[in-house]
């Protein structure tokens, strides 16, 4: 565990009384002012700023997906997509390590209890973590020895465990298992490899594991959890029955709707001081162009909310009831995903053209929140070209070839 991230765990280490989902994301949408002044130092330092964890922390936003059991407040989809697109809707690279951060510990929820325990000792635990594997482990008694590199971290600065891939070989190179792994942050290292045209301040750096062994409990077979098939003991725990890779996925779209919002209020709030050089138009406002554009974009930007909540929502009630997404839905949900950046994205392009060419001056959120919002639309998971084909795949029957993470 670093110095840091240690030291916000034991000012953290409380448990609060009941506090509701709905608190928390209120919680969220009163740090936006502060996450505001920081964004502009948060990018150029690329990482979030002390300030903005401290307050996170605080407020109890890393603790949203951790078992009740030990001081989290077992958070839905919902509630995961609402407290993050409330901070993105100041910094999308805060919002990221905060929406990477929290599924980290809602996987972490999945693994046995001995791991559970392990992990979650301070109940401000904070994991980081990347799924693609490493091939270089061996089996061992008890467990794994691997090493490898990881890039893409996203909230490693802040985290005190890494959640990497791992392959587990026969001797003749077939594939035996892959796993999730659980490391402690004190058994790996940090390589500074983020440095990135947008998202700079998610701090997503490369982690490095050398010969690190890796005891049985603190791995998950990563095919089974795909398949709804989780360690975890604590069966009764609604939080943690939720389809695996609609999770995965759909997390990603919490920060994409704060930064559609923010750039549309900007917007709208920036119209009426502006004119439409070389036109007639004093202020943007009188200009129907203008306003249809706005339309537009806002009606993709709510688009983008109906479809994932939509799909949150889906899960959260399959997942009280007990009952796992058939394959058709969780391929819908995939694509969902893929189709909700897109509008974002789509919007923003629309709302840039709007404001106009002051939308790339440095001191413009617009310029920031547009290479934010499309550097983490390229996130393998949310591809939708990718996504769009596993979804047809299913809509007709056809063998899934492109990939089991559905």
């Amino acid at each position: 565990m670093n110095a840091t991230a240690q030291s916000v765990s034991d000012r953290h280490s409380v448990k609060e009384p009941s506090v509701s989902l709905e608190e928390l994301v209120k919680r969220a949408e009163a740090l936006r002012p502060m996450l505001l002044k920081n964004a502009a130092e948060s990018e150029k330092q690329r990482r979030a700023a002390e300030e903005n964890i401290e307050a996170i922390a605080t407020a109890g936003l890393f603790r949203l997906m951790i078992p009740k059991r030990y001081g989290g407040f077992e958070g839905t989809l919902k509630s995961h997509l609402e407290v993050s697109a409330a901070l993105g809707e100041g910094c999308g690279g805060t919002a990221w390590v905060v929406a990477l951060t929290n599924v980290c510990n809602w996987f972490t929820g999945l693994f046995p209890k001995r791991a559970q325990d392990e992990v979650f000792s301070s109940p401000d635990a904070r994991v980081s973590g990347v799924f693609a594997p490493s091939f270089d482990t061996r089996r061992v008694a008890g467990g794994l020895v691997a090493s490898g590199k990881w890039f893409t971290s996203s909230g490693i600065l802040h985290a005190n465990w890494a959640l990497v891939g791992l392959a587990e070989q026969d001797g003749h190179g077939a594939l035996i298992a892959q796993y999730l792994a659980l490391i402690p942050i004190n058994e790996v290292s940090v390589e500074d490899t983020w440095f990135t045209a947008g998202m700079r301040a998610s701090g997503s750096n490369c982690i490095v594991a050398k010969e690190v062994f890796i005891p049985d409990h603190r791995l998950m077979n990563i095919v089974e959890a795909v398949q709804g098939i989780y360690p975890t003991e604590m069966k009764e725990e609604a939080s943690y029955r939720s389809a695996f890779m609609p999770v995965s996925a759909l997390i990603l779209t919490g920060p994409q709707l704060g930064m559609g919002r923010a750039a549309l209020r900007y917007v709208i709030d920036k119209a009426p001081q502006r004119a439409i050089a070389y036109t007639s138009f004093e202020r943007q406002t009188d200009s129907a162009i203008f306003q249809t554009q706005i339309a537009e974009a806002a009606l993709r930007i709510d688009t983008a909310h109906l479809r994932a909540f939509r799909a949150a929502t889906e899960v959260d009630e399959a997942a009280s009831r007990g009952q796992p997404l058939d394959y058709l839905t969780r391929a819908r949900m995939r694509a969902d995903t893929g189709l909700v950046i897109s509008l974002i994205t789509e919007a923003l392009n629309i709302l840039i053209s709007a404001h106009g060419a002051g939308s790339f001056a440095e001191s413009s959120p617009m310029q920031r929140i547009w290479r934010d919002s499309n550097t983490a639309a390229r996130h393998a998971i949310a591809l939708p070209a990718v996504a769009n084909e596993i979804y047809g795949k299913a809509l007709l029957g056809v063998e899934n070839t492109v990939s089991v993470l559905v």
